[in-house]
């Protein structure tokens, strides 16, 4: 097991007086999908149950006098299992005292917000990437049945071959009862800071003051029915299998009337393919701008998804 990784005072590198009062970041741990899906709290603890219609009743015209045979709808139900997602942190007091940019409440704070913000980025890649982003963590849409074979009815195969440079799209049905964060406990928060007493490294039965703050919850992705999402699968940097218009609305094809996605999303990758798929028609001949939206629905960005998934066949 790996050694908790607790800051320094040599950590404490911004806190220099000489610095300017801006700070930047070259972290990628954005989580813009999350922050566009609605949060709904698990219907049964850490499960989260919820029913599909899958059959419809048979109907029939009829003559006078005339009898039909009768027939009933069906459902499924879907159980998800809400797994535990960990972003507490400490912090030797000393060290955390030792901020001179308004003292150890500011310096929690501040380390509070990057937790959080890394908290969310990994609940949106295990959103995505299921189980192949975290073993420990819950099932996402490759782990659904329903997106992780080129022949199933919602995967369209954008044709790549080559092993760990594949990436996807997918088309979304972003609302409350479809695609949506299912959570139990306390969402995105961080628990209240204590002083306690935190183990050495070196010598567990040591130990030194700390403020130590709390932040757990369960969480689950809700993905919803077939129709809920399409999936773009093996897209890779090559002549003919790159991301397009032609492939999106191909998968635009795939939803049922009258229920198609509302959002598209893929990474900053695929979405510069879709780009240099398309022809400038404007008189300065300069290149086709970024796409924003595909047929009306918007195109969202995200780093969670990978540029080195494996080819599914």
């Amino acid at each position: 097991m790996a050694a908790n990784n607790y800051p320094t005072v040599a950590d404490l590198v911004a806190d220099a007086m000489n610095l300017s009062g801006f700070e930047l970041s070259e972290v990628k741990n954005q989580a813009p999908v999350l922050m566009n899906m609605p949060a709904v709290m698990s219907s049964d603890g850490d499960y989260h149950r919820y029913a599909t219609y899958t059959t419809a009743p048979t109907v029939a015209f009829r003559s006078e006098n005339a009898g039909r045979v009768l027939s009933h709808s069906a459902d499924s139900i879907t159980n998800v299992a809400l797994k535990i997602l960990d972003w507490s942190f400490g912090v030797d007091k000393a060290v955390a005292d030792r901020w001179r940019q308004g003292g150890p409440s500011e310096y929690i704070a501040r380390e509070g917000l990057r937790h959080l913000g890394a908290a969310m980025f990994k609940f949106e890649q295990q959103y995505f990437n299921g189980t192949g982003a975290d073993a420990a963590g819950f099932n996402g849409l490759t782990n659904s049945a329903n997106l992780n074979n080129p022949a199933d009815e919602m995967v369209i195969n954008s044709g790549g071959t080559t092993a760990d440079v594949q990436t996807s799209c997918y088309l979304m049905r972003v609302n409350p009862a479809e695609c949506a964060a299912v959570f139990k406990g306390d969402s995105f928060q961080l628990g209240e800071t204590v002083v306690t007493h935190l183990p050495d490294n070196s010598n567990p039965e040591n130990v030194f003051p700390a403020y130590y703050t709390p932040a757990t919850s369960w969480f689950a992705a809700q993905i919803g029915s077939k129709y809920s999402v399409a999936r773009i699968a093996n897209i890779e940097d090559a002549t003919n299998d790159k991301l397009t218009d032609d492939k999106i609305y191909e998968a635009l094809s795939l939803f049922p009337a009258g229920m198609g996605p509302n959002l598209i999303v893929c990474n900053p990758a695929a979405l510069e393919m879709l780009r240099a798929s398309r022809t400038a028609t404007n008189v300065t001949g300069a290149p086709a701008g970024t796409p924003t939206e595909v047929a009306g629905i918007p195109v969202l960005t995200t780093d969670a998804i990978t540029s080195t998934e494996a080819v599914i066949s």
